[in-house]
């Protein structure tokens, strides 16, 4: 690595607070009364309950979803034994992975202990705090000892990840790559380069697999293990030692199907390649650098299928792909143990997960690159969301079928779709907008939402388009030239869903093209369009998106993305218009870890009246009303408290309060109040108990434009929260826009949102 990367990734290490992890708390902790529930004398409550029944540890503290990373730095991945204190940057990283990849708690705790004994003695000490240990870079043979003794000795579960990690995750790649050459597992010839702990934990699994003993040669830095050889042997060694005459790697690589590299680089050759079976299976895993490159296979042989444990080569063994979701099926059922079972179905799940139809959203994570199933896909990728999904309920059932289960999952198909709620802040609202618009396309005998996109050329929403064709609510109709259109949909091979079946209208030749743009100049001639203007109007798409839903043509249209707001929206207004007495307003819904909150107006109004403000107010608090189903209360923003400034902007904001009060009493309406008062309910309690909003504002009506629009895109940069818009209301149909930084699942979203609006909203 040169000089300028390796001073970003200390950069990266030390900015700010030093490390890569914090502490936050989960529960508010800001008054006098927080204190005395967090600490003396509310916290003796929980203790009491515990001490009466130890599983209550489960439901008053956050045991149940905290892992220990433990480690004694002895076998740090690359660099050896560097000691607790150096390795304690990688146990950090692993406690992110947990993170981020199964919304999974840790603590890492490096030990300046080298023994098994002490070892054993330390972690067993720490079962009361850990729902789960995953063991990290601690060297064998001490490491095979130390988790044994600690699987017998603790009731949680306890995984060495540098052995069962790269074992589960290779043996779901060679399942697939033993059937995409055609092999046998009962036949195949094995070699491995390494005797450490992941060269046996895979070997031990390729046995659970059907891989047979006498056809499994494991080679060390001495050469071949076999019987009754004396030198640098060991009793976890003897257990692969076989009858063979080969006593070195090239001896070993003789027509052998399968090479397993756990060892170090450049140790296979290619001449040692040429030698090997037909369709070979290499997985050269040596980390950084592999025992053979990709490159250098491909220069002997064609037909070879390689993985190794890299990112920038195909077939990566990545341990990500394992460990998170593994302890996250392990800990929901409480497991006492990771028993073999449960390895095994976890490498069922990703191997067949492999073989699916890969999303979009994986897809991009990776510049757009396209992956289907085959010699250079035969393990899925880290960022690919469905691994937690997939794994983590195979673990769980494998638990409780073997019996190693404290409690019991009944629905795991709903566990899945709670899993992948933990993921993203808007899983599980969104989740609730999918069931509620298959329940209406239901109700409609299974006829789809006929919906319209502006720029159907548009990458993003082709792949879109392809998303929506391939569910049961949403019938993608594309506007722009079909040549074009078509061009790019092969280009991007989507033709696989997007085939001629699919609607694409060119509006200057469409058959309606006269009657709507003479209909247009009808309505309009009386604001200066002639029927030539009308005409040229009506050429662009979001204008004639726009009539097809004023006529019934289509249930409901998307605009943009690649235009500015302002001229997307103009069109909407000319055609479909907002509700009488009305004033439009684009809302965003952001989507937050404990709340959902509603923007408005962070796109349309410039500078609203009081009297605009009001109606804002009402028209969101009905579209939150509707998708939330219940009654929101509403905080009107300034920068002023209850009457404490006297300037223009806050009495704007205290009138309109005011009025909306008057005008529509039975809403929940507070103001005009500070932002923080509105979101914090101690600080509104602790400073102003005599408000009447009864809990934290759901719905923020900001003074104007500038202030709204500034505020949603902090917030969805700044925290981790997910936007969700802006949703344009309220319109006398529905129409939507489409925000130019939206990626491909925030479209996505938007558009099941807008469907199910379509349906449920009457039209005016």
């Amino acid at each position: 690595m040169d000089a300028q990367k390796i001073q970003k990734a200390l950069d990266y290490h030390s900015m700010g607070k030093p490390g890569k992890i914090e502490v936050i708390a989960t529960k508010p902790c800001l008054t006098a009364s927080d204190l005395t529930k967090a600490y003396s004398p509310g916290v003796a409550h929980p203790c009491l309950e515990i001490a009466k029944n130890p599983d209550d540890v489960y439901k008053y503290t956050a045991k149940g979803n905290l892992v220990a990373v433990v480690s004694n730095g002895s076998a740090v991945l690359g660099l050896g034994n560097i000691g607790p204190a150096a390795g304690k940057p990688v146990m950090e990283g692993k406690g992110i992975l947990f993170k981020r990849f199964a919304d999974i708690d840790v603590f890492d705790i490096e030990v300046d202990e080298t023994s098994v004994e002490g070892m054993v003695n330390v972690v067993k000490s720490l079962e009361p705090t850990f729902g789960g240990i995953n063991l990290e870079d601690i060297k064998a043979p001490e490491c095979f000892e130390i988790e044994k003794q600690l699987i017998e000795k603790m009731d949680i579960p306890v995984f060495h990840d540098d052995q069962h990690g790269t074992a589960i995750i290779a043996a779901a790649g060679f399942i697939n790559a033993l059937e995409l050459s055609g092999k046998k597992i009962e036949d195949v010839k094995v070699v491995f380069s390494g005797a450490g702990a992941a060269s046996m934990a895979c070997a031990n699994i390729f046995f659970a697999l059907g891989v047979k003993n006498e056809n499994l040669m494991m080679t060390d830095s001495r050469g071949v293990i076999y019987k009754g050889r004396k030198d640098g042997m060991n009793e976890y060694k003897e257990k692969y030692a076989i009858d063979t005459d080969a006593r070195t790697l090239g001896d070993a690589m003789n027509n052998a199907d399968v090479f397993i590299g756990c060892s170090a680089k450049g140790v296979l050759t290619k001449d040692m390649v040429k030698t090997m079976a037909s369709n070979p299976i290499i997985f050269a895993m040596a980390n950084p650098d592999p025992e053979i490159l990709p490159s250098e296979v491909e220069e002997v042989r064609d037909d070879a299928i390689m993985a190794t444990g890299r990112s920038d080569f195909p077939n990566q063994v990545n341990n990500v792909l394992g460990f998170p979701s593994i302890f996250r099926g392990a800990l929901d059922v409480r497991a006492k143990k990771i028993n073999e079972e449960m390895k095994l179905a976890a490498v069922y799940a990703l191997a067949n997960l492999a073989k699916e139809e890969v999303p979009d959203e994986v897809k991009l994570a990776y510049q757009g690159e396209d992956f289907k199933y085959g010699r250079n896909y035969i393990i899925p990728k880290p960022f690919d969301t469905r691994v937690l999904t997939k794994l983590a309920p195979a673990v769980a059932k494998a638990a409780m079928d073997t019996g190693v289960a404290r409690t019991n999952i009944t629905d795991l198909q709903e566990y899945s779709e709670h899993l992948a709620s933990r993921l993203s802040a808007s899983g599980a609202f969104m989740k609730t907008v999918r069931d509620r618009l298959a329940s209406q396309i239901k109700a409609r005998d299974g006829k789809k939402i006929k919906m319209v996109f502006a720029e159907g050329v548009n990458t993003r929403i082709l792949h879109v388009a392809k998303t929506l064709a391939e569910g049961d609510a949403i019938q993608p109709i594309l506007l722009g030239h079909p040549d074009d259109i078509r061009a790019k949909i092969k280009s991007l091979n989507l033709d696989d869903v997007l085939d001629d079946s699919i609607e694409i209208i060119r509006p200057r030749k469409a058959p309606n093209f006269k009657e709507f743009y003479t209909e247009y100049c009808e309505m309009k001639q009386r604001e200066g369009v002639s029927l030539n203007a009308a005409e040229d109007l009506m050429i662009q798409e979001n204008y004639y998106g726009s009539m097809m839903v004023k006529k019934g043509l289509a249930d409901t249209f998307i605009a943009g993305p690649s235009l500015n707001y302002s001229d997307c929206l103009k069109p909407a207004l000319s055609v479909i218009g907002a509700q009488p007495g009305k004033k439009a307003a684009g809302v965003f819904i952001l989507v937050f870890k404990d709340r959902v909150l509603f923007l408005a107006d962070t796109t349309v109004q410039p500078d609203p009246s009081a009297e605009d403000l009001v109606e804002i107010a009402k028209s969101t608090q009905h579209l939150y009303k509707s998708l939330m189903r219940r009654e929101p209360r509403i905080a009107f923003l300034s920068y002023s408290n209850f009457g404490d400034s006297k300037l223009p902007d806050a009495r704007k904001m205290k009138n309109a309060t005011k009025m909306a009060k008057e005008k529509y009493p039975e809403l929940i309406i507070e103001g005009e109040m500070q932002a923080d008062v509105a979101v914090n309910e101690n600080i509104m309690n602790h400073l102003f108990d005599f408000s009447k909003l009864g809990g934290s504002a759901d719905i923020l009506i900001f003074p104007e434009l500038n202030s709204a629009n500034i505020s949603y895109k902090l917030l969805a940069q700044l925290s981790e929260a997910s936007a969700i818009g802006p949703i344009l209301a309220p319109m006398n149909q529905t129409v939507n826009i489409i925000q130019r930084t939206a990626s491909i699942k925030e479209i996505v979203d938007s558009c099941r949102l807008t469907a199910l609006r379509a349906l449920e909203e009457p039209k005016h």
